[in-house]
Protein backbone atom coordinates (compact mmCIF):
# COMPACT_ATOMS: atom_id res chain seq x y z
CA UNK A 1 0.00 0.00 0.00
CA UNK A 2 1.00 3.49 -0.82
CA UNK A 3 -0.43 6.88 1.02
CA UNK A 4 0.20 10.09 -0.37
CA UNK A 5 0.26 13.05 2.54
CA UNK A 6 -0.89 16.79 1.83
CA UNK A 7 1.65 19.48 2.30
CA UNK A 8 1.71 20.71 5.73
CA UNK A 9 0.63 24.69 5.80
CA UNK A 10 3.58 26.74 6.66
CA UNK A 11 3.53 28.21 10.15
CA UNK A 12 5.34 31.10 10.63
CA UNK A 13 5.78 31.74 13.77
CA UNK A 14 4.31 35.20 15.32
CA UNK A 15 6.11 38.04 16.71
CA UNK A 16 6.70 38.43 20.51
CA UNK A 17 4.15 39.77 22.34
CA UNK A 18 5.04 42.73 24.70
CA UNK A 19 4.78 41.79 27.99
CA UNK A 20 3.99 37.66 27.30
CA UNK A 21 6.63 35.33 29.74
CA UNK A 22 9.33 33.86 27.95
CA UNK A 23 12.05 31.42 29.09
CA UNK A 24 15.70 32.28 30.19
CA UNK A 25 17.03 30.97 26.53
CA UNK A 26 13.94 33.50 25.14
CA UNK A 27 11.68 31.45 23.64
CA UNK A 28 8.02 31.78 24.36
CA UNK A 29 7.07 30.23 27.51
CA UNK A 30 3.18 31.22 27.51
CA UNK A 31 0.64 28.52 28.56
CA UNK A 32 -1.08 26.95 25.44
CA UNK A 33 -4.51 28.05 25.37
CA UNK A 34 -6.93 25.31 23.83
CA UNK A 35 -10.17 27.60 23.81
CA UNK A 36 -10.95 26.52 20.30
CA UNK A 37 -13.86 23.94 20.52
CA UNK A 38 -13.45 20.56 18.45
CA UNK A 39 -9.92 20.38 18.93
CA UNK A 40 -8.55 16.83 19.04
CA UNK A 41 -5.48 17.59 17.94
CA UNK A 42 -2.17 18.16 19.95
CA UNK A 43 -2.16 22.10 18.68
CA UNK A 44 -2.83 24.94 20.43
CA UNK A 45 -4.94 28.03 19.99
CA UNK A 46 -1.50 29.84 19.01
CA UNK A 47 -0.92 27.17 16.27
CA UNK A 48 -4.23 27.12 14.61
CA UNK A 49 -4.91 30.35 14.02
CA UNK A 50 -1.47 30.50 12.51
CA UNK A 51 -2.58 27.80 10.39
CA UNK A 52 -5.70 29.23 9.36
CA UNK A 53 -5.63 32.92 9.75
CA UNK A 54 -1.68 33.82 9.80
CA UNK A 55 0.94 35.60 12.18
CA UNK A 56 -0.57 38.45 12.38
CA UNK A 57 -3.90 37.70 13.56
CA UNK A 58 -2.65 36.14 15.97
CA UNK A 59 -0.88 39.06 17.43
CA UNK A 60 -4.47 40.58 17.36
CA UNK A 61 -6.30 37.53 19.05
CA UNK A 62 -3.69 37.50 21.70
CA UNK A 63 -3.99 41.33 22.37
CA UNK A 64 -7.46 41.54 22.49
CA UNK A 65 -7.51 38.47 24.42
CA UNK A 66 -5.10 40.12 26.85
CA UNK A 67 -7.97 42.34 27.26
CA UNK A 68 -10.36 40.09 28.74
CA UNK A 69 -13.46 42.13 26.80
CA UNK A 70 -13.63 39.96 24.37
CA UNK A 71 -17.11 37.68 25.70
CA UNK A 72 -19.36 36.22 23.17
CA UNK A 73 -17.71 37.83 20.20
CA UNK A 74 -14.53 35.74 21.23
CA UNK A 75 -16.44 32.44 21.22
CA UNK A 76 -18.02 33.00 18.10
CA UNK A 77 -15.00 33.42 16.59
CA UNK A 78 -13.20 30.41 17.90
CA UNK A 79 -16.45 28.59 17.00
CA UNK A 80 -15.86 29.35 13.63
CA UNK A 81 -12.08 28.12 13.51
CA UNK A 82 -13.45 25.39 15.57
CA UNK A 83 -15.66 24.55 12.84
CA UNK A 84 -13.07 24.96 9.97
CA UNK A 85 -10.15 23.17 12.30
CA UNK A 86 -12.42 19.63 12.47
CA UNK A 87 -13.72 19.79 9.15
CA UNK A 88 -10.13 20.07 7.70
CA UNK A 89 -8.97 17.16 10.15
CA UNK A 90 -11.73 14.90 10.00
CA UNK A 91 -11.96 13.07 6.42
CA UNK A 92 -15.30 11.86 7.06
CA UNK A 93 -16.46 15.56 7.61
CA UNK A 94 -14.46 16.20 4.73
CA UNK A 95 -16.47 13.85 2.30
CA UNK A 96 -19.36 14.43 4.04
CA UNK A 97 -19.58 17.97 3.02
CA UNK A 98 -18.33 16.87 -0.19
CA UNK A 99 -20.67 15.26 -1.29
CA UNK A 100 -23.60 17.04 -0.08
CA UNK A 101 -23.63 20.94 -1.17
CA UNK A 102 -26.56 21.85 0.74
CA UNK A 103 -24.80 20.66 4.13
CA UNK A 104 -21.90 22.80 2.88
CA UNK A 105 -24.07 25.58 2.34
CA UNK A 106 -25.74 25.49 5.27
CA UNK A 107 -22.06 25.14 7.27
CA UNK A 108 -20.71 28.10 4.96
CA UNK A 109 -23.81 30.48 5.86
CA UNK A 110 -23.55 29.82 9.63
CA UNK A 111 -19.73 31.13 9.40
CA UNK A 112 -21.00 33.97 7.99
CA UNK A 113 -23.47 34.56 10.35
CA UNK A 114 -21.15 34.23 13.09
CA UNK A 115 -18.75 36.88 11.60
CA UNK A 116 -21.79 39.09 11.19
CA UNK A 117 -22.88 38.65 14.77
CA UNK A 118 -19.25 39.80 15.35
CA UNK A 119 -19.21 42.82 13.07
CA UNK A 120 -22.79 43.94 14.43
CA UNK A 121 -21.36 43.83 17.93
CA UNK A 122 -19.02 46.46 17.07
CA UNK A 123 -18.93 49.88 18.81
CA UNK A 124 -16.06 52.22 17.26
CA UNK A 125 -17.48 54.76 19.28
CA UNK A 126 -16.43 53.86 22.24
CA UNK A 127 -12.75 52.68 21.53
CA UNK A 128 -12.02 53.31 18.03
CA UNK A 129 -8.53 52.01 18.03
CA UNK A 130 -9.45 48.68 19.46
CA UNK A 131 -12.02 48.51 16.92
CA UNK A 132 -9.52 48.84 14.05
CA UNK A 133 -8.17 45.30 15.44
CA UNK A 134 -11.64 43.88 15.57
CA UNK A 135 -12.01 44.67 12.16
CA UNK A 136 -8.60 43.55 11.26
CA UNK A 137 -8.90 40.43 12.66
CA UNK A 138 -12.72 39.83 11.28
CA UNK A 139 -11.16 40.28 7.89
CA UNK A 140 -8.77 37.71 8.25
CA UNK A 141 -11.64 35.46 9.35
CA UNK A 142 -13.36 36.20 6.46
CA UNK A 143 -10.54 35.01 4.74
CA UNK A 144 -10.68 31.69 5.82
CA UNK A 145 -14.09 31.01 5.09
CA UNK A 146 -13.86 32.11 1.66
CA UNK A 147 -10.42 29.75 1.51
CA UNK A 148 -12.35 27.04 3.10
CA UNK A 149 -15.21 26.65 0.95
CA UNK A 150 -13.18 27.18 -1.98
CA UNK A 151 -11.25 24.20 -0.54
CA UNK A 152 -14.05 21.43 -1.49
CA UNK A 153 -13.99 22.65 -5.27
CA UNK A 154 -10.12 22.53 -5.06
CA UNK A 155 -10.80 18.95 -3.54
CA UNK A 156 -12.94 17.58 -6.35
CA UNK A 157 -10.85 18.78 -9.01
CA UNK A 158 -7.25 17.30 -7.63
CA UNK A 159 -9.33 13.81 -6.76
CA UNK A 160 -9.91 13.92 -10.54
CA UNK A 161 -6.41 14.60 -11.76
CA UNK A 162 -5.11 12.22 -9.05
CA UNK A 163 -7.61 9.23 -10.42
CA UNK A 164 -6.80 10.06 -14.12
CA UNK A 165 -3.32 10.22 -13.43
CA UNK A 166 -2.85 7.06 -11.43
CA UNK A 167 -5.18 5.42 -13.49
CA UNK A 168 -2.48 4.59 -15.90
CA UNK A 169 -0.90 2.77 -13.53
CA UNK A 170 -3.83 0.70 -11.18
CA UNK A 171 -6.84 -0.11 -12.06
CA UNK A 172 -9.81 2.60 -10.43
CA UNK A 173 -10.50 0.29 -7.63
CA UNK A 174 -6.66 0.49 -5.81
CA UNK A 175 -7.08 3.73 -5.60
CA UNK A 176 -8.61 5.58 -2.26
CA UNK A 177 -9.64 8.78 -1.50
CA UNK A 178 -12.75 7.51 1.16
CA UNK A 179 -12.36 8.00 4.44
CA UNK A 180 -11.47 4.56 6.11
CA UNK A 181 -8.62 4.54 3.76
CA UNK A 182 -7.10 7.42 4.56
CA UNK A 183 -7.85 6.86 8.33
CA UNK A 184 -6.29 3.64 8.48
CA UNK A 185 -3.10 4.93 7.36
CA UNK A 186 -2.87 8.17 9.65
CA UNK A 187 0.20 7.61 11.61
CA UNK A 188 3.04 8.82 13.46
CA UNK A 189 4.90 9.55 10.47
CA UNK A 190 1.64 11.29 8.87
CA UNK A 191 1.66 14.30 12.01
CA UNK A 192 -1.50 12.01 13.19
CA UNK A 193 -4.48 14.33 13.97
CA UNK A 194 -3.23 17.17 12.10
CA UNK A 195 -2.12 15.43 8.56
CA UNK A 196 -4.04 12.94 7.10
CA UNK A 197 -3.53 11.06 3.71
CA UNK A 198 -4.56 12.83 0.74
CA UNK A 199 -5.07 9.60 -1.63
CA UNK A 200 -4.27 5.68 -0.20
CA UNK A 201 -3.18 3.34 -3.28
CA UNK A 202 -4.25 -0.60 -2.60
CA UNK A 203 -1.73 -3.19 -4.05
CA UNK A 204 -4.00 -5.92 -4.91
CA UNK A 205 -1.61 -8.85 -4.66
CA UNK A 206 -0.66 -8.09 -0.82
CA UNK A 207 -3.97 -7.93 0.55
CA UNK A 208 -5.32 -11.16 2.04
Amino acid sequence: MFTLTKAPLPITPAAPVAGAPRSADGADDAPRLREIPYNYTSFSDREIVLRLLGARAWELVDALRRERRTGRSARMLYEVLGDIWVVQRNPYLEDDLLASPKRRALLIEALHHRLHEIDRRRRPAEDAQRDALVGELLQAARGAVQRFEAHFHALRELRKAARRVLGRHTGGDNIRFDGMSRVAHVTDATDWRVEVPFVVLIDRKSVV
